[in-house]
Order: structure tokens, then sequence, then C-alpha cells
């Protein structure tokens, strides 16, 4: 008597028969916009395809992949911190301050991340027990962390000290190719972002306050201690982000940082996080931040366009992905 055989499916098969969850749909759509601006880049124009090109985004956008990261989790709950931008400023200048007055860089270091802490949770506590709009705090916050700035010095200090200073060149080389030890820094702040959005209870918080406060409160969820507790995550990455751009151009400046938080927003954005919360990934985040990164090389490679295409590409993303996540919800609800 012979066998029963089934028929099977190859795996190639599998593979073109597979379909993504449509939650991974906005990531997809980011990482497949900046492979696209990528490979265009390195058609038109030569060196652009060199693989140190990608790890050199790396290394200047770190600040603001570890920026988008804590904004990631405050707009995951639907709220929005305006003041990270003036954050980062005061960070650099109190690196920079703190440094010319004698202090230990470590020392310097841990006062910087303290104040950037204690700021996001003033502003979380602020949100959460007086009920004020986060719009509202965060702008105030915005205003109190960049007047903090002119209040240290209304001049540009500059960062001389050794020990700062190698920090800021320590270099990891794979090859002929490097990565600067900044960058690697914010990798690690998304990696260690995404566990925590997807492994823990906090993140798992996160995802239901953004998707109904309310029944997440019914559920008997940490609301409190979460939403607070955003704002402490991105006043930290905000303190984080204004010690890696201090290392990055070695000096505070009151103007440092400027409409960075606006910036921040558009990478969490355009990586696909839904501005009313509930929904979205810091790995998108990061792919944001490679996308305005990509933007800003290919227009530098190009020499004939002026910086203010930045901002005007910019836009037109950013309302482009606002625009899809509208009707993606419209038809999902």
């Amino acid at each position: 008597m012979s066998a029963i055989t089934f028929p099977t499916s190859s795996t190639w098969d599998r593979v073109k028969g597979y379909t993504p969850p449509t939650r991974f749909l906005p990531v997809i759509a980011t990482l497949a916009l900046f492979v696209g601006l990528f490979g265009a880049g390195g058609v038109r124009y030569d060196g652009l395809a060199d693989p140190q090109v990608l790890l050199s985004l790396l290394i200047d956008n770190a600040f603001l992949i570890v920026l988008a990261v804590g904004m990631t989790f405050v707009i995951l709950t639907g709220g929005i911190d305006l003041s990270v931008g003036s954050v980062v400023a005061l960070s650099t200048m109190i690196a920079a301050k703190t440094l010319q007055m004698g202090w230990s860089p470590y020392l310097s270091i841990a006062a910087v991340l303290a104040t950037g802490t204690l700021l996001g949770l003033l502003m979380g506590l602020l949100i959460h027990y007086f009920d004020i709009q986060p719009f509202i705090a965060t702008l105030a916050g915005l205003f109190l962390a960049r007047g903090l700035t002119y209040l240290i010095s209304v001049e540009s200090i500059s960062i001389s000290d050794e020990t700062f200073t190698q920090l800021a060149f320590k270099t990891v080389y794979f090859g002929e190719y490097y990565l600067r030890w900044t960058a690697i820094v914010a990798l690690i702040t998304v990696a260690i972002a995404a566990y925590v959005l997807a492994r823990t209870r906090f993140g798992r918080t996160v995802y239901a306050i953004g998707g109904s406060e309310s029944s997440a409160m019914l559920m008997g969820l940490r609301v409190a201690f979460t939403k607070v507790g955003v704002y402490v995550i991105s006043g930290f990455c905000a303190s984080l982000a204004g010690l890696l751009f201090s290392l990055y151009i070695l000096s505070g400046n009151s103007l440092h940082a400027v409409g960075m938080e606006l910036d921040a927003i558009a990478a969490v954005v355009i990586g696909g996080t839904l501005l009313t919360g509930g929904r979205g990934y810091v790995v998108g985040s990061l792919l944001g931040v490679l996308v305005l990164g990509i933007i800003k090389t290919l227009i530098s490679f190009d020499g004939t366009l002026s910086s203010y295409w930045i901002r005007i590409i910019t836009g037109v993303l950013l309302l482009a992905f606002v625009v899809v996540q509208r009707f993606a919800t419209r038809r999902q609800s």
C-alpha cells in the first residue's frame, strides 16, 4: 500500500503569498521611501551609494534619532512635547558652562541628564494631575528651557575639555568604514525603546492610553504613572540628544536647536506613528529621521538647490503622510 502524499508549498510560494500585517504598512512605506531616495541618489550622484554615506547619516543625525525616540513615546499616548528643542539647547549650555567652570565631564553629563529628566517630570505632572493640555504645558516648558539658556549666557561657549573632545571623536571602525560612538548610543537608545514598547507592561500601557485613556483606566492600567513617565522619558531623551549635539558641534549656544522639536515630530509622523496616538513604532521614527537626513544629503550632493528646499520637501512629505493616515484610520473605523 503506497503512502499518501499531500502537496506542500515551497518556501518561495510562502514568500510570494506573504502579506505583512496592516499595522506594519506605515513603517514599510517609510522604509520603501528611504530605499527609493537612497537608490535614486546613488544612480544620479557619484559617491552617494557608498555605504559610508549611510553610516554618516547615522552620525550626523544621532541627536535627532534620540530626540525622535522620546517624542514617539509621547505621541503614542496622544500627547505632544514642544519643549524638546529648547531642552537640547539648554543641555548644550549646561554642558559647556559646567565644563568651563572646571567640572568633571561625567558630573557635567549627569547634571545635563538630571535637568532634562526633571523638566520632563514637571511637565508630565502638570499634564496629568492639573489636566493641562500637553500643547500648553510643553509650550511653557519650551519658554522656560529657552529662557534658562539665556540666563546661563547670551554668548556662545566653546567646549575644549580634553575628555569631552575625546568622547566626541571616539570612532568604531568596520574595515574601511567607521561609525562614531554617538551614533551607536543613538542605535542603542532605539533598541531599548523598541524593547520597552513591545515587551513590557509599561509599553503596552502606552499604546492602550493612545487608543483610549478611559478604557485603559477601566482595565486597571497604571495610567497616571505611564502618562507622567512618557514625558520623563521625553525629557531624558531630549537632554541625551543635547549631549550628543554638544559632542557633535562642541559648543553651547542659546540659539541651538531652534525648531528641532518640529523636525522630531515630522520624523515620528513620517515614520508612521499616528498623531492621535495608539499606533506606531520607534523603528519607524528612526527611518523617518533617515528620510529627512537623505533629503539633506541629496540637496547637498546636488549643489544647485538652496537649503530651504529641505523644509519644503519635509512639509510635503509630512502633509502626505498625515493625509494617508487620515484615510487609513477612516477605512479601519
